[in-house]
């Protein structure tokens, strides 16, 4: 490495991330406190049963095959390309800058849009948890979800400002009991049978009484409750044998999950019943798991499960946080931005100001959502409002950067450098999956775009975020410059460790 000329790599520059210094597991950790499985559990099926009814195991299931279909993309490009800007990097090392610039921006989007939709939905489950405490009374009392909301702000302002391994063991902690508890309720609730009424029904895989339109219309649910699997890759950087580690955190979180959300999903369709008055009562229970958990274990397990979601929720966001302060590190290093977020904060090796900054902004959004009274997304409570407007349109932008992530592994498996290092090895999987990838997202977009009805729908506030990028990408050539620049030199002097 060249020490001599002030453009040589990144390592050499004091605001730094400090690199190879992680192992596997803070990166897995970061992915599975992400996709906040508790809190995916809890609070992403409501909103699908005025749309597929019983179905619901089936989106999810539909889901896990198109997110697996982008995780093969990940895992593909993260054995040679590793950056702090996930995405941003691995699009902008294959196709380039610009639209390396246009999928970071996509996915900057989205991440900041989960931290602001997590808080809130934290404040959402504090409350249950409350409730829970109160079960013979009709009118519980609650708490004003924006005093949790700023609690909680303060809460992750100080977390975030921690070593990341500290947090990481947080993380694990928090969805290893949450995942346990699941577990337990899944196995209590297919040995008694599911609901009286009922039963185990297993026609929840099937299209009866279901369009295939409204299923995957419904899918962005799915892709919602996965979003964040990939978060590990912005510790590319900073992780050991990113070439080998990041795509063993990224497989290892689609695995666990993708079982689990399926079978935990058709655990409440079938605990709640698949008849009108079943459904009924799942659209309209605060947090899903309790409710079962007090009705086939007791208010002893519903309160542990509540609580878990609680901490999960909050985990997401401080996760959220997180991967979004090291999007903001990489874009300030490369031009983009004031130079302070690209600052590393001695003490942590983490940018603790871009984090801070993140923190901030969700803090901010969720007040003012607060005093005006928006969104009204029909669910009667207006922290969930928050978080469903939020999560949508976040996951809008994560599948606009997905879909640029399958274009990239396929013209990373047809580029002439891979082919003559590589030969024909892994060409056809590495080309027709993604291409198959790339197919289930831009369906899932176009019937969620299509299914609009006012300019302020969720899904198209995450289409104009992506509009604003692509603006930015096309127009500003400056900048365009300076990010191909420095994405260059970043990614030559971040190698990865692993080849095919």
């Amino acid at each position: 490495m060249s020490t001599n000329t002030p453009s040589a790599g990144p390592s050499e520059r004091a605001d730094q991330i400090p690199h190879r210094r992680l192992p596997f597991w803070v990166a897995l950790a970061m992915s599975v406190a992400l996709v906040g499985p508790t809190l995916a559990m809890s609070g992403n099926g409501q909103g699908l049963i005025a749309t597929v009814g019983k179905a619901i195991p089936l989106v999810f299931l539909i889901g896990l095959i198109g997110v697996s279909l982008v995780g093969y993309s990940f895992v593909r490009l993260t054995r040679h390309l590793n950056h702090a800007g996930s995405a941003y990097g691995l699009v902008g090392g294959t196709i380039g800058p610009r639209t390396g610039f246009f999928s970071g921006f996509a996915m900057l989007g989205a991440y900041v849009g989960f931290a602001i939709g997590t808080l809130a939905l934290t404040a959402a489950f504090v409350n249950a948890f409350i409730a829970e405490l109160q079960p013979n009374d009709p009118n519980p009392f609650q708490v004003p979800w924006l005093i949790v909301v700023v609690i909680g702000a303060l809460i992750s302002f100080l977390l975030s400002g921690r070593d990341v391994r500290l947090l990481a063991k947080i993380l694990l902690a928090i969805e290893g009991v949450g995942i346990v508890s699941m577990i337990v309720l899944v196995v209590v609730i297919f040995a008694k049978g599911g609901a009286p009424t009922t039963g185990v029904d297993f026609s929840a895989f099937s299209f009866d009484g279901v369009s295939a339109s409204a299923v995957f219309s419904a899918v962005v649910a799915a892709f919602l409750s996965w979003a964040g699997f990939e978060a590990c890759a912005s510790m590319g950087e900073e992780t050991d044998d990113p070439g080998r580690n990041i795509p063993r955190a990224l497989a290892g979180t689609l695995i666990l999950t993708g079982v689990l959300f399926v079978v935990v999903m058709f655990a409440q369709v079938v605990g709640f019943g698949t008849d009108a008055a079943g459904l009924s009562s799942f659209q309209n229970a605060g947090n899903t798991l309790g409710a079962l958990g007090s009705t086939y274990v007791g208010q002893w397990f519903s309160l542990l499960i509540i609580f878990t979601a609680i901490v999960s929720a909050f985990g997401c966001h401080l996760a959220c946080s997180a991967t979004s302060g090291r999007m903001l590190y990489a874009f300030g290093r490369d031009g983009f931005g004031p130079k302070s977020l690209a600052h590393i904060h001695e003490g942590t090796g983490g940018p603790r100001f871009a984090t801070w900054l993140v923190v901030g902004v969700s803090l901010v959004v969720d007040l003012i959502c607060g005093a005006v009274g928006w969104p009204d997304m029909g669910t009667g409570n207006p922290a969930i409002n928050t978080y469903f407007l939020f999560a949508v349109a976040g996951s809008v932008c994560l599948m606009v950067c997905y879909l640029l992530v399958e274009i990239a592994a396929i013209y990373f498996v047809g580029a002439r450098k891979f082919l003559d290092v590589h030969g024909g090895k892994g060409k056809i999987p590495g080309l027709v999956l993604p291409a198959l990838g790339a197919i289930v997202i831009a369906v899932v977009l176009w019937f969620n775009v299509k299914g609009a009805t006012s300019w302020a729908d969720a899904p198209l506030l995450g289409l104009y975020w992506c509009v604003v990028g692509l603006v930015i990408a096309v127009a500003a050539s400056g900048i365009a410059k300076r990010v191909g620049e420095s994405l260059t030199a970043e990614l030559a002097d971040t190698p990865a460790t692993r080849t095919e």
